[in-house]
Protein backbone atom coordinates (compact mmCIF):
# COMPACT_ATOMS: atom_id res chain seq x y z
CA UNK A 1 0.00 0.00 0.00
CA UNK A 2 1.64 3.34 -0.87
CA UNK A 3 1.88 5.74 2.02
CA UNK A 4 0.11 8.94 1.40
CA UNK A 5 -0.24 11.89 3.28
CA UNK A 6 -2.50 11.89 6.06
CA UNK A 7 -5.91 13.23 6.30
CA UNK A 8 -6.20 13.28 9.82
CA UNK A 9 -2.84 14.24 11.54
CA UNK A 10 -2.79 14.76 16.01
CA UNK A 11 0.04 15.19 17.23
CA UNK A 12 1.46 15.66 21.13
CA UNK A 13 -2.60 15.35 22.20
CA UNK A 14 -2.91 15.91 26.42
CA UNK A 15 -6.37 15.97 27.78
CA UNK A 16 -6.66 16.48 31.79
CA UNK A 17 -9.86 16.29 33.70
CA UNK A 18 -9.78 16.73 37.27
CA UNK A 19 -7.31 13.96 38.79
CA UNK A 20 -6.61 12.24 35.44
CA UNK A 21 -4.70 12.55 32.42
CA UNK A 22 -6.77 10.98 29.90
CA UNK A 23 -4.91 11.74 27.27
CA UNK A 24 -0.85 12.34 27.41
CA UNK A 25 0.46 13.37 24.49
CA UNK A 26 -0.76 10.91 22.34
CA UNK A 27 -0.17 11.37 18.27
CA UNK A 28 -2.78 9.80 15.83
CA UNK A 29 -3.04 9.80 12.04
CA UNK A 30 -5.46 8.37 9.34
CA UNK A 31 -4.48 7.48 5.71
CA UNK A 32 -6.99 8.04 3.12
CA UNK A 33 -8.40 4.90 1.50
CA UNK A 34 -7.30 2.67 4.94
CA UNK A 35 -9.73 1.39 7.73
CA UNK A 36 -7.80 2.04 10.89
CA UNK A 37 -8.52 0.43 14.13
CA UNK A 38 -8.14 2.10 17.26
CA UNK A 39 -7.14 -0.64 20.13
CA UNK A 40 -6.97 -0.56 23.65
CA UNK A 41 -8.81 -1.87 26.70
CA UNK A 42 -11.09 0.47 28.96
CA UNK A 43 -9.82 3.61 29.76
CA UNK A 44 -6.66 3.66 27.40
CA UNK A 45 -8.54 6.87 25.99
CA UNK A 46 -10.01 5.90 22.68
CA UNK A 47 -13.15 7.57 23.35
CA UNK A 48 -11.40 10.84 24.58
CA UNK A 49 -8.77 10.83 21.61
CA UNK A 50 -12.04 10.45 19.07
CA UNK A 51 -14.11 13.15 20.84
CA UNK A 52 -10.81 15.31 20.82
CA UNK A 53 -11.56 14.92 16.91
CA UNK A 54 -14.67 15.71 16.83
CA UNK A 55 -15.00 18.65 19.03
CA UNK A 56 -16.70 17.26 22.00
CA UNK A 57 -13.31 17.95 23.71
CA UNK A 58 -11.04 20.89 23.96
CA UNK A 59 -7.47 20.04 23.78
CA UNK A 60 -4.94 21.22 26.73
CA UNK A 61 -2.24 21.22 23.96
CA UNK A 62 -1.36 19.36 21.13
CA UNK A 63 -2.40 20.10 17.10
CA UNK A 64 -5.01 18.61 15.17
CA UNK A 65 -4.44 18.76 11.47
CA UNK A 66 -7.21 17.86 8.55
CA UNK A 67 -5.95 17.71 5.01
CA UNK A 68 -3.20 19.70 6.21
CA UNK A 69 -4.62 22.31 7.52
CA UNK A 70 -4.80 23.01 11.34
CA UNK A 71 -8.02 22.95 13.30
CA UNK A 72 -9.89 23.03 16.42
CA UNK A 73 -13.56 22.69 16.46
CA UNK A 74 -16.00 23.64 18.74
CA UNK A 75 -18.74 21.01 18.42
CA UNK A 76 -19.08 17.84 16.29
CA UNK A 77 -21.48 20.11 13.75
CA UNK A 78 -18.34 21.80 13.14
CA UNK A 79 -16.34 18.78 12.82
CA UNK A 80 -18.99 16.98 10.20
CA UNK A 81 -18.72 20.64 8.10
CA UNK A 82 -14.97 19.85 8.15
CA UNK A 83 -15.37 16.11 6.74
CA UNK A 84 -15.62 14.22 10.05
CA UNK A 85 -18.73 12.11 10.66
CA UNK A 86 -19.52 9.76 13.22
CA UNK A 87 -21.52 6.38 13.88
CA UNK A 88 -22.00 5.63 17.25
CA UNK A 89 -22.46 2.39 18.43
CA UNK A 90 -25.98 3.82 19.94
CA UNK A 91 -27.81 4.85 16.93
CA UNK A 92 -28.36 9.02 17.65
CA UNK A 93 -31.30 8.56 14.95
CA UNK A 94 -34.66 9.73 15.44
CA UNK A 95 -37.49 6.66 15.12
CA UNK A 96 -40.41 8.34 15.08
CA UNK A 97 -39.50 9.91 11.72
CA UNK A 98 -39.10 8.22 8.15
CA UNK A 99 -36.29 7.01 6.77
CA UNK A 100 -35.73 9.31 4.43
CA UNK A 101 -35.97 12.33 7.00
CA UNK A 102 -33.26 10.75 9.55
CA UNK A 103 -30.71 10.38 6.10
CA UNK A 104 -31.33 14.23 5.11
CA UNK A 105 -32.32 15.62 8.22
CA UNK A 106 -30.78 19.09 8.67
CA UNK A 107 -29.77 18.80 4.77
CA UNK A 108 -32.61 18.41 2.88
CA UNK A 109 -33.13 19.84 -0.66
CA UNK A 110 -35.65 22.85 -0.75
CA UNK A 111 -37.57 24.41 -3.16
CA UNK A 112 -38.96 27.89 -3.03
CA UNK A 113 -38.12 28.14 0.31
CA UNK A 114 -39.34 24.61 1.74
CA UNK A 115 -38.34 21.44 1.89
CA UNK A 116 -38.34 19.51 -1.63
CA UNK A 117 -40.19 15.98 0.22
CA UNK A 118 -39.52 14.37 -3.73
CA UNK A 119 -35.95 15.45 -3.88
CA UNK A 120 -35.90 14.29 -0.42
CA UNK A 121 -36.68 11.24 -0.39
CA UNK A 122 -34.98 10.30 -3.95
CA UNK A 123 -31.82 11.12 -2.12
CA UNK A 124 -32.34 9.39 0.45
CA UNK A 125 -32.82 6.55 -1.51
CA UNK A 126 -29.98 6.88 -3.62
CA UNK A 127 -28.18 7.09 -0.51
CA UNK A 128 -29.51 3.90 1.10
CA UNK A 129 -28.47 2.18 -1.92
CA UNK A 130 -25.12 3.23 -2.00
CA UNK A 131 -24.97 1.08 1.51
CA UNK A 132 -26.91 -1.90 0.02
CA UNK A 133 -30.09 -0.97 2.05
CA UNK A 134 -33.22 -1.68 0.10
CA UNK A 135 -36.26 -0.16 2.27
CA UNK A 136 -39.26 1.93 1.40
CA UNK A 137 -37.24 5.44 2.57
CA UNK A 138 -40.81 6.99 3.66
CA UNK A 139 -41.09 3.76 6.23
CA UNK A 140 -40.79 5.12 10.26
CA UNK A 141 -37.04 4.30 11.39
CA UNK A 142 -38.29 2.89 14.72
CA UNK A 143 -40.08 -0.22 12.49
CA UNK A 144 -36.70 -1.41 11.49
CA UNK A 145 -34.47 -3.41 13.17
CA UNK A 146 -31.26 -1.93 14.99
CA UNK A 147 -28.66 -3.31 12.57
CA UNK A 148 -31.13 -1.54 9.71
CA UNK A 149 -31.23 1.29 11.99
CA UNK A 150 -27.23 1.17 12.12
CA UNK A 151 -27.02 1.36 8.17
CA UNK A 152 -29.22 4.22 8.05
CA UNK A 153 -26.88 6.14 10.20
CA UNK A 154 -23.79 5.00 8.28
CA UNK A 155 -25.69 6.15 4.83
CA UNK A 156 -26.62 9.41 6.56
CA UNK A 157 -22.39 9.63 7.33
CA UNK A 158 -21.93 8.98 3.55
CA UNK A 159 -24.12 11.64 2.62
CA UNK A 160 -21.88 14.41 4.39
CA UNK A 161 -19.42 13.69 1.42
CA UNK A 162 -17.71 13.07 4.59
CA UNK A 163 -13.07 12.81 4.46
CA UNK A 164 -13.15 10.67 7.51
CA UNK A 165 -15.76 8.17 9.09
CA UNK A 166 -15.73 7.38 12.58
CA UNK A 167 -17.59 3.68 12.91
CA UNK A 168 -17.47 2.97 16.84
CA UNK A 169 -18.75 -0.70 17.80
CA UNK A 170 -20.86 -0.60 14.76
CA UNK A 171 -20.87 -4.37 14.72
CA UNK A 172 -21.99 -4.55 18.48
CA UNK A 173 -26.32 -5.00 17.50
CA UNK A 174 -24.99 -6.83 14.52
CA UNK A 175 -25.17 -10.86 13.59
CA UNK A 176 -22.44 -12.72 11.54
CA UNK A 177 -24.61 -11.68 8.00
CA UNK A 178 -25.08 -7.92 8.80
CA UNK A 179 -21.53 -7.96 10.40
CA UNK A 180 -20.19 -9.29 6.55
CA UNK A 181 -23.03 -6.88 4.44
CA UNK A 182 -21.27 -3.70 7.01
CA UNK A 183 -17.94 -4.68 6.28
CA UNK A 184 -18.77 -4.96 2.36
CA UNK A 185 -19.84 -1.61 2.58
CA UNK A 186 -16.89 -0.68 4.92
CA UNK A 187 -14.33 -2.17 1.64
CA UNK A 188 -16.66 0.39 -1.20
CA UNK A 189 -16.03 3.57 0.86
CA UNK A 190 -12.60 2.98 1.63
CA UNK A 191 -11.96 1.97 -1.94
CA UNK A 192 -13.07 5.50 -2.67
CA UNK A 193 -10.90 7.22 -0.67
CA UNK A 194 -12.52 7.46 2.54
CA UNK A 195 -10.58 7.18 5.90
CA UNK A 196 -12.55 5.28 7.96
CA UNK A 197 -11.85 4.69 11.80
CA UNK A 198 -13.07 1.29 13.27
CA UNK A 199 -13.16 0.71 17.00
CA UNK A 200 -14.21 -2.53 17.83
CA UNK A 201 -13.25 -5.32 20.77
CA UNK A 202 -13.61 -8.02 18.45
CA UNK A 203 -10.09 -9.32 17.41
CA UNK A 204 -11.81 -11.32 14.19
CA UNK A 205 -13.47 -8.47 13.39
CA UNK A 206 -10.15 -6.21 13.41
CA UNK A 207 -8.08 -8.63 11.98
CA UNK A 208 -10.53 -9.12 8.86
CA UNK A 209 -11.37 -5.30 8.29
CA UNK A 210 -8.51 -3.37 9.49
CA UNK A 211 -5.40 -1.96 7.30
CA UNK A 212 -3.90 -0.12 10.46
CA UNK A 213 -4.09 -0.63 14.19
CA UNK A 214 -2.87 2.14 16.98
CA UNK A 215 -3.02 1.01 20.32
CA UNK A 216 -3.56 3.29 23.30
CA UNK A 217 -2.94 2.13 26.90
CA UNK A 218 -3.32 4.05 30.38
CA UNK A 219 -3.92 7.36 28.04
CA UNK A 220 -0.61 6.77 26.38
CA UNK A 221 0.33 5.82 22.90
CA UNK A 222 1.93 2.27 22.75
CA UNK A 223 2.42 2.33 18.74
CA UNK A 224 1.24 2.14 15.13
CA UNK A 225 1.19 -1.54 13.40
CA UNK A 226 0.39 -2.57 10.06
CA UNK A 227 -2.38 -5.06 10.90
CA UNK A 228 -0.78 -7.89 8.75
CA UNK A 229 2.50 -7.42 10.70
CA UNK A 230 1.62 -7.91 14.04
CA UNK A 231 0.46 -11.01 15.90
CA UNK A 232 -2.75 -11.16 17.99
CA UNK A 233 -0.76 -12.70 20.81
CA UNK A 234 1.25 -9.17 20.50
CA UNK A 235 -1.51 -7.02 19.91
CA UNK A 236 -3.44 -8.73 22.99
CA UNK A 237 0.05 -7.72 25.31
CA UNK A 238 0.55 -4.42 23.79
CA UNK A 239 -3.54 -3.45 24.86
CA UNK A 240 -3.04 -5.14 28.48
CA UNK A 241 0.70 -4.65 29.61
CA UNK A 242 1.98 -5.95 32.58
CA UNK A 243 0.84 -4.82 35.68
CA UNK A 244 3.75 -4.05 39.04
CA UNK A 245 4.30 -7.30 40.95
CA UNK A 246 2.20 -6.44 43.90
CA UNK A 247 0.70 -8.70 46.48
CA UNK A 248 2.95 -11.93 45.75
CA UNK A 249 1.80 -13.33 49.08
CA UNK A 250 -1.84 -13.62 47.77
CA UNK A 251 -0.69 -15.51 44.60
CA UNK A 252 1.13 -17.57 46.67
CA UNK A 253 -1.22 -18.55 49.16
CA UNK A 254 -3.75 -19.04 45.71
CA UNK A 255 -1.14 -21.59 44.54
CA UNK A 256 -0.22 -23.45 47.30
CA UNK A 257 -4.33 -23.94 47.97
CA UNK A 258 -4.78 -25.42 44.79
CA UNK A 259 -1.00 -27.17 44.37
CA UNK A 260 -0.07 -28.59 47.61
CA UNK A 261 -3.70 -29.41 48.75
CA UNK A 262 -4.64 -31.06 45.33
CA UNK A 263 -7.10 -29.12 43.02
CA UNK A 264 -10.21 -29.74 44.60
CA UNK A 265 -8.73 -28.57 48.05
CA UNK A 266 -11.48 -25.18 47.52
CA UNK A 267 -14.23 -27.09 47.01
CA UNK A 268 -17.00 -29.21 48.27
CA UNK A 269 -18.55 -32.12 46.21
CA UNK A 270 -21.42 -30.12 44.78
CA UNK A 271 -20.70 -26.72 43.41
CA UNK A 272 -22.88 -23.98 45.07
CA UNK A 273 -24.07 -22.34 41.64
CA UNK A 274 -24.12 -24.08 38.48
CA UNK A 275 -24.99 -22.44 35.07
CA UNK A 276 -25.91 -24.68 32.31
CA UNK A 277 -26.18 -23.75 28.83
CA UNK A 278 -27.17 -20.29 29.99
CA UNK A 279 -27.40 -17.63 27.17
CA UNK A 280 -28.75 -14.77 25.78
CA UNK A 281 -29.65 -14.57 22.17
CA UNK A 282 -27.13 -11.12 20.76
CA UNK A 283 -25.48 -10.66 23.90
CA UNK A 284 -23.37 -14.33 24.91
CA UNK A 285 -23.87 -17.96 23.61
CA UNK A 286 -24.82 -20.63 26.11
CA UNK A 287 -22.05 -21.50 28.89
CA UNK A 288 -21.57 -24.01 31.28
CA UNK A 289 -20.02 -22.53 34.41
CA UNK A 290 -19.77 -24.33 37.72
CA UNK A 291 -18.51 -22.68 41.20
CA UNK A 292 -17.83 -23.90 44.17
CA UNK A 293 -17.93 -22.48 47.57
CA UNK A 294 -14.38 -21.06 48.74
CA UNK A 295 -13.51 -20.57 45.26
CA UNK A 296 -12.70 -18.00 43.43
CA UNK A 297 -13.12 -18.23 40.04
CA UNK A 298 -11.80 -15.58 37.51
CA UNK A 299 -13.41 -14.17 34.77
CA UNK A 300 -10.73 -13.00 32.03
CA UNK A 301 -11.09 -11.84 28.55
CA UNK A 302 -10.80 -8.82 26.79
CA UNK A 303 -13.38 -5.69 27.12
CA UNK A 304 -16.40 -6.77 25.15
CA UNK A 305 -15.79 -10.61 25.34
CA UNK A 306 -18.56 -11.42 27.36
CA UNK A 307 -17.42 -10.91 31.02
CA UNK A 308 -20.52 -8.50 32.13
CA UNK A 309 -22.55 -9.91 30.43
CA UNK A 310 -21.82 -13.52 31.92
CA UNK A 311 -21.87 -12.06 35.58
CA UNK A 312 -25.16 -10.59 34.68
CA UNK A 313 -26.80 -13.52 33.91
CA UNK A 314 -25.14 -15.38 36.90
CA UNK A 315 -26.83 -13.00 38.85
CA UNK A 316 -30.12 -12.69 37.77
CA UNK A 317 -29.81 -8.81 36.68
CA UNK A 318 -30.19 -9.83 32.92
CA UNK A 319 -32.81 -12.82 32.17
CA UNK A 320 -31.49 -15.77 30.31
CA UNK A 321 -33.37 -17.14 27.05
CA UNK A 322 -31.80 -20.41 27.33
CA UNK A 323 -30.44 -23.10 29.73
CA UNK A 324 -30.86 -23.36 33.63
CA UNK A 325 -29.40 -22.51 37.06
CA UNK A 326 -28.49 -24.79 40.11
CA UNK A 327 -28.58 -24.08 43.47
CA UNK A 328 -26.23 -26.69 45.25
CA UNK A 329 -27.83 -29.19 42.95
CA UNK A 330 -31.10 -27.88 42.57
CA UNK A 331 -32.52 -26.52 40.02
CA UNK A 332 -33.79 -22.38 40.28
CA UNK A 333 -34.60 -19.44 38.75
CA UNK A 334 -32.96 -16.25 39.24
CA UNK A 335 -35.57 -14.24 37.41
CA UNK A 336 -34.71 -10.77 38.62
CA UNK A 337 -32.02 -9.88 41.28
CA UNK A 338 -34.07 -9.91 44.02
CA UNK A 339 -34.60 -13.32 43.48
CA UNK A 340 -30.75 -14.13 43.67
CA UNK A 341 -29.97 -11.47 46.39
CA UNK A 342 -33.20 -14.03 48.38
CA UNK A 343 -30.33 -16.87 47.32
CA UNK A 344 -27.45 -14.64 48.40
CA UNK A 345 -26.31 -14.38 45.13
CA UNK A 346 -24.76 -10.89 44.40
CA UNK A 347 -23.27 -8.57 41.81
CA UNK A 348 -21.32 -5.68 42.17
CA UNK A 349 -21.46 -3.72 39.05
CA UNK A 350 -18.69 -2.54 37.07
CA UNK A 351 -20.41 0.87 36.81
CA UNK A 352 -19.93 1.91 40.42
CA UNK A 353 -21.61 5.32 39.53
CA UNK A 354 -24.23 4.70 38.19
CA UNK A 355 -25.04 1.20 38.91
CA UNK A 356 -23.57 1.54 42.44
CA UNK A 357 -23.13 4.08 44.88
CA UNK A 358 -25.85 6.72 45.56
CA UNK A 359 -23.93 10.29 45.22
CA UNK A 360 -26.23 12.00 47.56
CA UNK A 361 -26.84 8.99 50.49
CA UNK A 362 -23.90 9.40 52.50
CA UNK A 363 -21.81 6.40 53.51
CA UNK A 364 -24.56 4.34 56.22
CA UNK A 365 -27.10 4.53 53.71
CA UNK A 366 -25.35 3.11 50.89
CA UNK A 367 -23.86 0.32 53.10
CA UNK A 368 -27.37 -0.18 54.50
CA UNK A 369 -29.29 0.12 51.08
CA UNK A 370 -28.75 -3.70 50.10
CA UNK A 371 -29.81 -5.04 53.74
CA UNK A 372 -32.84 -2.73 53.53
CA UNK A 373 -34.08 -4.11 50.29
CA UNK A 374 -33.86 -7.55 51.27
CA UNK A 375 -35.54 -6.67 54.53
CA UNK A 376 -38.12 -4.89 52.40
CA UNK A 377 -39.30 -1.10 52.69
CA UNK A 378 -41.71 -0.97 55.26
CA UNK A 379 -39.16 -3.07 58.08
CA UNK A 380 -36.53 0.26 57.92
CA UNK A 381 -33.48 -0.68 59.94
CA UNK A 382 -33.65 0.89 63.67
CA UNK A 383 -30.90 3.88 63.22
CA UNK A 384 -28.86 1.73 66.08
CA UNK A 385 -28.43 -1.29 63.36
CA UNK A 386 -27.59 0.96 61.24
CA UNK A 387 -24.52 2.75 62.62
CA UNK A 388 -23.37 -0.50 64.43
CA UNK A 389 -23.54 -1.58 60.72
CA UNK A 390 -21.45 1.56 58.66
CA UNK A 391 -19.42 1.65 62.01
CA UNK A 392 -17.71 -2.07 61.58
CA UNK A 393 -17.30 -2.17 58.24
CA UNK A 394 -15.85 1.58 58.02
CA UNK A 395 -13.38 -0.12 60.59
CA UNK A 396 -12.76 -3.50 58.91
CA UNK A 397 -12.84 -2.27 55.55
CA UNK A 398 -10.88 1.24 56.00
CA UNK A 399 -13.10 3.03 54.72
CA UNK A 400 -11.89 7.15 54.88
CA UNK A 401 -12.87 9.52 55.90
CA UNK A 402 -14.36 7.26 58.67
CA UNK A 403 -17.17 9.20 59.20
CA UNK A 404 -20.51 7.37 58.23
CA UNK A 405 -22.29 10.47 57.63
CA UNK A 406 -19.87 11.65 54.77
CA UNK A 407 -21.53 11.66 51.53
CA UNK A 408 -20.35 8.94 49.15
CA UNK A 409 -19.80 11.36 46.31
CA UNK A 410 -17.02 12.47 48.11
CA UNK A 411 -15.21 9.73 48.81
CA UNK A 412 -11.96 8.44 46.75
CA UNK A 413 -12.93 6.00 43.91
CA UNK A 414 -11.17 3.07 46.04
CA UNK A 415 -13.09 4.34 49.28
CA UNK A 416 -16.45 4.20 46.74
CA UNK A 417 -15.15 0.75 45.95
CA UNK A 418 -15.16 -0.18 49.36
CA UNK A 419 -18.63 1.12 50.55
CA UNK A 420 -19.79 -0.95 47.66
CA UNK A 421 -18.18 -4.32 48.80
CA UNK A 422 -19.66 -3.24 52.79
CA UNK A 423 -23.08 -3.41 51.27
CA UNK A 424 -22.97 -6.48 49.57
CA UNK A 425 -20.83 -7.96 52.45
CA UNK A 426 -23.90 -6.97 54.83
CA UNK A 427 -26.06 -9.43 53.71
CA UNK A 428 -23.88 -11.86 54.25
CA UNK A 429 -23.74 -13.35 50.88
CA UNK A 430 -22.78 -16.96 49.60
CA UNK A 431 -21.74 -15.92 46.36
CA UNK A 432 -20.10 -12.88 45.55
CA UNK A 433 -19.66 -11.72 41.90
CA UNK A 434 -17.70 -8.28 41.73
CA UNK A 435 -16.94 -6.98 38.02
CA UNK A 436 -14.18 -4.50 37.94
CA UNK A 437 -14.00 -3.94 41.55
CA UNK A 438 -9.93 -2.74 41.29
CA UNK A 439 -10.63 -0.59 38.54
CA UNK A 440 -9.23 3.13 38.78
CA UNK A 441 -8.22 3.18 41.75
CA UNK A 442 -4.61 3.12 43.57
CA UNK A 443 -2.14 0.44 44.37
CA UNK A 444 -3.40 0.49 47.78
CA UNK A 445 -6.86 0.63 47.73
CA UNK A 446 -6.65 -2.35 44.98
CA UNK A 447 -3.82 -4.51 46.99
CA UNK A 448 -6.54 -4.10 50.43
CA UNK A 449 -9.00 -4.67 48.01
CA UNK A 450 -7.89 -8.41 46.43
CA UNK A 451 -6.74 -9.64 49.98
CA UNK A 452 -10.32 -8.98 51.46
CA UNK A 453 -11.30 -11.23 48.54
CA UNK A 454 -8.65 -14.31 49.02
CA UNK A 455 -9.84 -13.67 52.83
CA UNK A 456 -13.51 -14.16 51.96
CA UNK A 457 -12.94 -17.38 49.65
CA UNK A 458 -11.07 -18.80 53.05
CA UNK A 459 -13.52 -18.27 54.56
CA UNK A 460 -15.69 -20.56 52.69
CA UNK A 461 -17.07 -17.72 50.17
CA UNK A 462 -18.16 -17.80 46.74
CA UNK A 463 -16.15 -15.13 44.36
CA UNK A 464 -16.64 -14.50 40.62
CA UNK A 465 -14.21 -12.03 39.84
CA UNK A 466 -13.44 -9.70 36.67
CA UNK A 467 -10.94 -7.71 35.96
CA UNK A 468 -8.85 -7.00 32.76
CA UNK A 469 -5.53 -7.24 34.38
CA UNK A 470 -4.26 -10.30 33.93
CA UNK A 471 -1.86 -10.51 37.00
CA UNK A 472 -4.76 -9.54 39.58
CA UNK A 473 -6.76 -12.36 37.96
CA UNK A 474 -4.15 -14.81 37.88
CA UNK A 475 -3.17 -13.63 41.63
CA UNK A 476 -6.59 -14.55 43.13
CA UNK A 477 -8.20 -16.72 41.35
CA UNK A 478 -8.19 -20.57 41.68
CA UNK A 479 -10.15 -21.39 38.21
CA UNK A 480 -10.27 -19.24 35.21
CA UNK A 481 -13.14 -18.79 32.90
CA UNK A 482 -12.00 -17.54 29.93
CA UNK A 483 -14.21 -15.24 27.41
CA UNK A 484 -13.36 -14.53 23.71
CA UNK A 485 -16.14 -12.68 21.39
CA UNK A 486 -18.65 -13.61 23.65
CA UNK A 487 -18.22 -17.02 24.20
CA UNK A 488 -16.10 -19.34 26.76
CA UNK A 489 -13.54 -20.08 25.26
CA UNK A 490 -11.54 -22.59 27.98
CA UNK A 491 -11.99 -23.53 32.14
CA UNK A 492 -9.06 -23.86 33.52
CA UNK A 493 -7.55 -24.88 37.15
CA UNK A 494 -4.74 -21.88 37.86
CA UNK A 495 -1.93 -23.86 38.95
CA UNK A 496 1.12 -23.79 36.42
CA UNK A 497 -0.78 -20.67 34.59
CA UNK A 498 1.42 -17.37 33.61
CA UNK A 499 0.10 -14.20 32.11
CA UNK A 500 1.28 -15.94 28.36
CA UNK A 501 -0.18 -18.88 28.52
CA UNK A 502 -4.32 -16.49 29.49
CA UNK A 503 -2.60 -13.88 26.39
CA UNK A 504 -2.47 -17.05 24.10
CA UNK A 505 -5.78 -17.90 24.92
CA UNK A 506 -7.66 -14.39 24.94
CA UNK A 507 -6.19 -13.95 21.68
CA UNK A 508 -6.59 -17.23 19.98
CA UNK A 509 -9.11 -18.53 21.73
CA UNK A 510 -8.05 -22.37 23.16
CA UNK A 511 -4.55 -23.99 23.40
CA UNK A 512 -3.41 -27.59 23.87
CA UNK A 513 -4.75 -29.15 26.34
CA UNK A 514 -7.42 -26.60 27.17
CA UNK A 515 -11.12 -27.33 26.83
CA UNK A 516 -12.28 -24.32 24.69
Amino acid sequence: MTEQSPVVDMRGISITFPGVKALDGVDFRMLPGEVHSLMGENGAGKSTLIKALTGVYQIDSGSIRVDGREVSFASTAEAQAGGISTVYQEVNLLPNLTVAENVMLGREPRRFGTIDWRATRNRAAELLERVGLDIDPTSLLGSHSLAVQQLVAISRAVGVDARVLILDEPTSSLDADEVQELFRIIRSLRDSGTAILFVSHFLDQVYEISDRLTVLRNGTLIGEYLTEEILRIDLVQKMIGKELTVLDDLEKRTKATTDDDGDDAHRGDVPFLEAIGLGRKGTIEPVDLRIYEGEVVGLAGLLGSGRSELARLISGVDRPDSGEYRLRGQKTRFRTPRQALKNRVVYSSENRRTEGIVDELSVRDNIALALQADRGWFRPIPKKRQDELAESYIQALGIRPANPDALVKNLSGGNQQKVLLARWLAIAPRLLILDEPTRGIDIGAKAEIQKLVSDLAENGMSVVFISAELDEVLRLSHRIAIMRDRSLVADIENDDLSTDNLLAIIADGSREGTPA
